[in-house]
């Protein structure tokens, strides 16, 4: 290929890129995989004829969802825990001072920690298909190929995941205020110790999930219930003051970062104004390669 297409084909693929980079992170969770998948795709379609592809965005699509079902595949492989942390999704942070373009697109582009974690329950085929389909209106038609699977068994694993989803999903408050009064109010109570005061703003049914890695694998958990969740929150009332606001995924959430380094991030799921799910990552290697700080 010579220089000059193939300057133009990458200036056609850096259109494409952000919803790319979008689709991969839905699909595996991981922001340094989407940029890994992305790249590959790139990497593909160079190596390819662009004058013999009708529609460039569809086939890169299909590409990357290929190149993730791979990665999920091996992932599922490997896996022997039926919790497991180390695949708990990446969050996507923003601050309100903040003037990172790449990261505020990425917040734009990115959905609930929320939901991200019930996908990551789902098989690598269903997963897939609901992403593809459902989020980014992909046809089952061209998704089916990706899968090795007909039209209508495709259809079939979009609406299993779809009703997992709808199940397990819950749904933030639309007001972004609102949600962040109810986290202040949250760490007021962390703060003063106020059990009592936690038991008012936590939903009777929450849950929290917690990330330690191996660095922290006491903090590998999850918690139910309001007094379960409220007594673990006392204990860690000493990083209440080092709490600072975000956006994570687009909702309430907090970074903790005490003596300069980062202890966690916290997302957090205001529904009718209680705390359902609270979603923390506590480890080390990984807060340092998200640059959390």
């Amino acid at each position: 290929m010579a220089s000059n297409d193939l300057d133009e084909l990458a200036r056609r693929f850096e259109e494409h890129r952000r919803q790319l980079k979008s689709v991969a992170y839905r699909v595996l969770g991981s922001l340094s995989e989407a940029d890994d998948a992305v790249q590959e795709a790139w990497i593909r379609l160079s190596r390819t004829d662009a004058a013999t592809i009708d529609n460039l965005g569809a086939w890169l699509t299909t590409v990357v969802g290929r190149i993730c079902l791979n990665v999920l595949r091996a992932r599922t492989a490997r896996r022997e825990d039926v919790l497991d942390f180390a695949a708990s999704p990446d969050p996507v942070i923003s601050y309100e001072d903040s003037a990172d373009p790449e990261r505020e697109a990425e917040l734009a582009d990115s959905v609930g920690l929320a939901l991200m974690v019930v996908l990551g329950t789902l098989s690598p085929a269903e997963r897939l298909s609901f992403v593809l389909h459902d989020m980014f209106a992909v046809p089952f038609e061209e998704i089916a190929p990706v899968l090795g699977k007909t039209p209508a068994a495709t259809r079939q694993l979009a609406s299993r995941a779809r009703r997992r989803v709808q199940g397990h999903a819950p749904v933030p408050d639309p007001d972004l205020g609102r949600q962040r009064e109810v986290v202040s109010a949250y760490f007021a109570a962390v703060r003063d110790g106020d059990f009592e005061r936690l038991l008012t703003i936590l939903h009777p049914d929450v849950v929290i999930r917690s990330t330690g890695g191996p660095a922290r694998p006491a903090l590998n958990v999850m918690l139910s219930g309001a007094r379960t969740v409220a007594g673990q929150a006392v204990l860690f009332g000493q990083f209440a003051p080092h709490a600072r606001a975000a956006l994570i995924n687009g909702a309430a959430g907090v970074v903790v970062v005490a003596n300069g380094r980062p202890v966690a991030t916290m997302a957090f799921v205001v529904t009718d104004g209680l705390i359902v799910a609270i979603d923390v990552l506590a480890d080390p290697a990984r807060l340092t390669q998200l640059g959390v700080g």
